[in-house]
């Protein structure tokens, strides 16, 4: 028993010695046709082979080796290197699994490419010319390169890079350099940056590994150091970036996030990626003249991925807010994060020019693409607006909702003039055109805040509340409201305002003549209304009174939002006595961009011929004819307001009735 124990001892050690003293290069001829065979491909080791066998792995040693890509790439090798050092788990092979937890290169070539039919050339196997590509995948661990460049082409993914890199010891940490340069997405890129010695393809249970990377897509530039756990993945990333550019729209086509257009960026924060999500946490930057905090989640996966956060700003500027309704950003704001290398800043001469229609609405058509692309559940709060000119914006928040094509304002909350204006949006862009409705109310609006040249005087003071319901269907901002109907209206109570601006608004020549012999006084508002029907996009007047104790004046006319034209009158009726009037009735005409107040001629000729006749023969009676006998009465207040809040037709009920049922 015990010579046979020595038998089978002396076999196993001599077993070994030839296992470890084997020529392998021996090897070498049947094992390049071995693989060929196999794979379909040629595969050469050039000079020498050796193995260092283990009882679950082995290390395979090749001194030159070329492996040739399928024939429908457009790189002649897979992969071509001086030296190869290569660990093989043996038992996996049994399954026909292969998996390579180290592979060391020194010098290498690599040609990678992948269709959109799934063809891979690091898909090994004659099937990975088939149908499908389904050939065996290797499972890389860790991969070292020492001298290098690749090729990669992935049309399905809009990549064609070239690359280099090379191992340096003396730069510590982060001894591998690389270059990289192509086009991705239909967009120039270039890329640098380092990483560490090991990188770690698909290493379970392995460190992150280090890297750091300064890139450049178009107008989009990229800064960021942080770890990578698994680069087959691209997950257990930690990084610290600093994203800039010319607008976050362009990382719709980067990255497939469909943010808004902005005015140009410059955004820092913490980027995480941990399996199928990514979160940006930390956020802090500029998004032209404002600045913006918070933090974004991306969820990938399932029937459209998920963006999810909350954002915030201390002050927004009003001229960074264009850019989401069509508009140039201003100079201004391509200033403010100093991008001028990227984006020339787009002055408001060139931004004018732009329109040469004349119009005001904007013409930009809506993005289907990206509200189809990927659903949102985004809050906004802006805590103070500036540079406010027409609407005296103070303070905004809204929850951005957007689910299967719809993208829902609900609720928008904006404080404007002292007061508020609260409501939703609905954009359905699940149809083309895009069902559109809005149905926004305004509470408490401060006169005196919303028309500066009242707040002026110092004493004005009075309470606009209003609504807006409409509803339409259109491609862009300029089209919905060309083509909806529905109803707006603007109501007031009493108040009061200092007499300068009726009074020239009035023409009342004895008016101006006590203004100016006895100061400013006030001047009582009795009520106002401004209301109008609107039936595909022409905006019928139904109630347009304004109620003073020294004038009454009442409107009438049309808005025709399709061509922006202004087609409006306005009676001024003095309601006392007084000397030098030329009342007449006023008119508004032109476009919404180039509105051109006038008169009405004829009353106006009338008067002035009686003037005329009655000065030559007697100056008196030239004075006469300009005396205003105040045929002005106080409007009937109940009346007004009641007829303001309900709009007359029937398309302009039933579309304010659809806006409303957003809410």
């Amino acid at each position: 028993m015990r010579a046979t124990l020595l038998v089978l001892a002396g076999l196993l050690v001599a077993l070994a010695l030839l296992v470890l003293f084997f020529p392998w290069d021996l090897l070498r001829g049947p094992v390049n046709r071995f693989v060929s065979e196999k794979t379909g491909r040629t595969f050469e080791i050039t000079r020498r082979l050796d193995v260092k066998p283990g009882l679950r792995q082995a290390t395979v040693y090749l001194d030159g080796v070329e492996f040739s890509n399928p024939p429908w790439a457009r790189a002649s090798h897979l992969v071509k290197a001086e030296r190869a050092e290569i660990d093989i788990r043996l038992w996996p092979l049994l399954g026909g699994q292969v998996v390579l937890p180290r592979i060391r290169l020194t010098g290498p070539e690599l040609g990678l490419q992948m269709e959109a039919d799934g063809r891979r050339t690091w898909a090994l196997g004659k099937s990975d010319e088939g149908e499908g590509g389904k050939g065996t995948v290797p499972q890389i661990g860790l991969l070292q390169v020492d001298r290098g460049s690749l090729d990669f082409l992935a049309p399905p993914y809009g990549v064609d890079m070239q690359g280099e890199f090379d191992m340096d010891p003396a730069r510590g940490p982060l001894p591998l350099h690389y270059r990289l340069k192509g086009r991705y997405q239909g967009q120039a890129l270039q890329a640098e940056g380092r990483a560490g010695e090991v990188l770690q393809i698909d290493a379970v249970g392995a460190p992150p590994f280090p890297m750091e990377i300064r890139a450049r897509a178009g107008a989009t530039r990229l800064q960021a150091e942080g770890s990578i756990g698994s680069l087959a993945q691209l997950d257990g990333i930690d990084a610290r970036f600093d994203l800039r550019g010319r607008t976050l729209g362009d990382l719709f086509t980067l990255l497939g996030v469909a943010l808004p257009e902005t005015p140009p960026y410059a955004i820092k924060g913490q980027l995480r990626k941990n399996g199928m999500r990514w979160d940006a946490v930390a956020l802090e930057g500029r998004l032209g003249l404002s600045d913006i905090a918070g933090e974004l989640g991306f969820e990938q996966g399932g029937d459209r991925p998920r963006l999810v956060g909350q954002l915030q700003s201390k002050l927004l500027d009003m001229d960074d807010l264009g850019p989401l309704i069509g508009l140039q950003p201003s100079a201004r704001s391509a200033r403010a994060v100093k991008l001028e290398d990227i984006a020339p800043p787009v002055t408001q001469e060139q931004a004018q020019r732009r329109r040469t229609d004349g119009k005001v609405l904007p013409t930009a058509p809506l993005d289907f693409a990206r509200l189809r692309a990927m659903n949102a559940d985004v809050r906004y709060t802006a805590q103070r607006i500036r540079n406010v000119r027409d609407v005296p914006l103070e303070k905004g928040a809204v929850h951005v909702k957007l689910q299967d094509a719809v993208l829902t304002l609900d609720p928008l909350d904006l404080g404007v003039a002292g007061g508020g204006v609260k409501g939703a949006i609905r954009i359905d862009g699940a149809r083309r055109p895009a069902d559109i409705r809005a149905s926004l109310d305004a509470r408490a609006l401060q006169l005196a805040r919303l028309v500066p040249a009242l707040e002026t005087t110092g004493n004005s003071v009075g309470r606009i509340d209003g609504r807006i319901n409409i509803a339409g269907a259109g491609e862009s901002v300029a089209t919905w409201l060309g083509a909806s109907s529905g109803d707006v209206a603007l109501l007031m109570g009493s108040g009061q305002f200092g007499n300068l601006l009726p009074v020239f608004a009035t023409l009342v020549g004895g008016d101006i003549i006590k203004f100016i012999a006895r100061g400013e006084k006030d001047v009582q508002l009795r009520c106002a209304a401004v209301a109008f029907d609107i039936d595909k996009g022409l905006m019928t007047g139904r109630t347009l009174v304004l109620d003073t104790s020294n004038a009454v004046f009442n409107a009438e006319g049309r808005i025709n939002l399709a061509n922006e034209r202004l087609d409006l009158v306005i009676h001024p009726e003095p309601k006392a006595p007084s000397i030098l009037s030329v009342r007449t009735p006023l008119t508004v005409g032109g476009t919404l961009g180039d509105p051109s107040p006038g008169v009405e001629a004829g009353p106006l000729i009338a008067r002035a011929a009686a003037v005329v006749a009655g000065a030559t023969l007697n100056p008196l009676l030239g004075l006469a004819a300009t005396l205003e006998t105040g045929p002005g009465k106080d409007a009937d207040c109940a009346a007004v307001l009641n007829e303001a809040r309900a709009p007359d037709s029937r398309a302009a009920r039933r579309a304010a009735e659809r806006a409303k049922a957003i809410r």
